[in-house]
């Protein structure tokens, strides 16, 4: 049967791509109320493509932008698929090639072909690779093989306010037995990726002040203290010569990486050196002796995001501030907890002060990390489903960064996700230009129709 329904994606291309760029002509800016109705039209297009093939499905209403909800039965297990349709301002409009919402195939040199339009990649090339996996299915065999909700956010380009009180609302309705994610990337235009692990975060913002007011360096320097000397010293003092973070119970609950990820690590094809070249640096400044992918997947991490206090403005003027303000930022690996790690910085920070400074802070919130367990039921399933679609076994990857929904649906549905995309890396997503390769939609079709597949064993 999975034969039969690969034959119909590819022999049906064409109408998913014509399906696609329907989608895509709909200017769905989340953050703009000027496009509060494009949002609304968005979410209905999806109501109906979903029950075209058979799915009960609803826009919902919220506080800010619809969220949709479909639901089909299915003989396997339950999975939860997300994405979401809004997408990010085109701003500056100048710098793109052609209108933002007036998709195109756009063919390259090379033979490369690719769709051009906002939000081509993210995410709704990723949504309609589901979407369309799941039309062939039933063209074929008029059913699923698994049971299947859909669950589309308008919201993620806007900071998804609406989405965690919705999924606490309807928990008994979302409740599956997998939550599957789409906006990630592939390793490479060949290679797919699942990725097992995000990061949480920690922001916190620091105020140190000493004097009064604003002092004249003349008159006060050397005698006054200098809150920029305070805070510049306090950071400096985050990292110790090895490069690990120096706050007390930072490392409590951060796990060794496992040596067969390791070994698939050290096989991928990662070159550290163009990585940061790239960016115009040549040497890995984290932790010593941890690789460059363990530094930015797997390893926690504490960086001063902003630094700022006196005159900053053209010109010059001799001035002693009275305080002095920085952004702090801490990627969080494992089982680190959020809340002590903030606990931790504004103590560490608070025995780093003089007698005669004081100390402010902002608390930005936080999140845990979020981990696929390795030896779980889907992973197995889902890595053999990619292997087999693009020749080779897929690079199980860590993500630096956070991808909120992740964290909802552990914390309020209790469900791990498998993240698998197929954006690559020169998409330009929240740029001018954005691509989606033809190669990752027709593949990503292909490729979620053989998931299905394989969660229905």
């Amino acid at each position: 049967m999975l034969d039969a329904v690969l034959k119909s994606i590819d022999d049906n291309i064409g109408a998913s791509l014509d399906r696609l760029f329907q989608l895509l002509r709909i200017d769905s800016i989340s953050t703009d109320p000027a496009y509060r109705d494009s949002c609304r039209r968005a979410a209905d297009w999806l109501v109906g493509e979903l029950a075209g093939i058979g799915f009960a499905a609803s826009s919902r209403t919220t506080p800010g932008h619809p969220i949709v909800v479909g639901h089909h039965d299915g003989p396997g297990p339950h999975a939860l698929f997300y994405a979401h349709y809004d997408v990010q301002p085109v701003d500056p409009v100048d710098l793109w090639e052609t209108p933002p919402f007036e998709p195109r195939m756009v063919t390259r040199p090379d033979g490369r072909k690719w769709i051009a339009a906002r939000g081509a990649a993210d995410d709704k090339g990723q949504l309609m690779t589901f979407l369309e996996a799941a039309r062939a299915w039933k063209a074929v065999a008029g059913k699923l093989p698994a049971r299947v909700t859909m669950l589309f956010e308008g919201e993620e380009e806007s900071g998804s306010t609406n989405l965690k009180p919705f999924l606490a609302a309807n928990a008994a309705e979302l409740k599956a037995d997998i939550a599957l994610v789409c906006d990630t990337s592939m390793w490479s235009r060949d290679r797919a990726a699942i990725t097992t692990s995000l990061r949480g975060l920690v922001a916190e913002e620091v105020t140190v002040t000493a004097a009064s007011r604003d002092l004249h360096s003349g008159m006060y320097g050397a005698a006054a203290r200098n809150p920029i000397h305070v805070l510049a010293s306090i950071l400096a003092d985050l990292h110790d010569a090895a490069g690990r973070v120096t706050l007390d119970g930072f490392y409590d609950g951060v796990p060794d990486v496992p040596p067969e990820i390791k070994r698939q690590w050290a096989g991928l094809d990662f070159d550290p050196a163009e990585f940061l070249g790239d960016v115009g640096l040549s040497i890995p400044a984290g932790e010593r002796g941890r690789s460059v992918l363990e530094q930015i997947w797997v390893r926690p991490t504490a960086e001063v995001n902003g630094i700022f206090g006196g005159y900053t403005k053209p010109g010059f003027k001799t001035v002693i501030p009275a305080e002095a303000s920085a952004k702090v930022s801490f990627r969080l690996v494992g089982d680190q907890d959020p809340e002590r790690i903030a606990q931790s910085f504004q103590a560490f920070v608070r025995a780093g002060l003089p007698a005669d400074c004081q100390v402010k802070f902002i608390s930005y919130g936080g999140s845990g990390a979020q981990r696929l367990p390795l030896d779980g039921p889907w992973l197995p399933r889902v890595a053999r489903a990619l292997a087999d679609e693009w020749g080779q076994e897929p690079a199980l990857v860590g993500a630096g960064g956070s991808i909120p929904v992740v964290g909802d649906f552990a914390a309020v549905l209790g469900l791990n996700s498998v993240m698998v995309g197929f954006g690559l890396d020169d998409d330009r997503i929240h740029s001018p230009n954005e691509k989606y390769d033809l190669t990752s939609f027709h593949g990503g079709v292909r490729s979620w129709a053989r998931i299905l597949a394989a969660l229905g064993e």
